[in-house]
């Protein structure tokens, strides 16, 4: 009885860590007129306060953002593409995502808020 409590114990621990590591801790930026959007064919940029950018659920640079977004499109043009971005970072942190977007000629692009209240 102990070995399926014991095997209870690791199986809830090893789900808990699955999520753990794809998403940077943001806090969203409010807008009056927030859009729900599916997740299906989606991929989300984050943007943290301090400017690092992760995708994939890793930190990325610059050349490995543009070659994941390029990759994502070739595969599957329907993508869309969501920035999270954190509050409190610059505007030319998020601007330089939208550059590589704009370079690589991807127009949907989604930008992650919370409705004001």
């Amino acid at each position: 009885m102990s070995d399926i409590g014991f095997l209870l114990l690791i199986f809830m621990m090893l789900i808990s860590l699955i999520g753990r590591g794809r998403e940077a801790p943001v806090e969203y930026p409010e807008a009056e007129n927030a859009e729900r959007i599916g997740e299906a064919a989606s991929l989300e940029i984050w943007v943290d306060a301090g400017g690092a950018v992760f995708a994939g659920g890793m930190a990325v640079d610059w050349a490995v953002l543009e070659s994941l977004v390029a990759e994502t499109v070739a595969e599957r043009p329907e993508t869309r593409i969501t920035v999270v971005a954190d509050r409190a970072t610059a505007y030319r942190n998020v601007d330089r995502v939208v550059k590589v977007l704009q370079r690589l000629q991807h127009r949907t692009v989604g930008f992650a808020v919370r409705e004001a209240p």
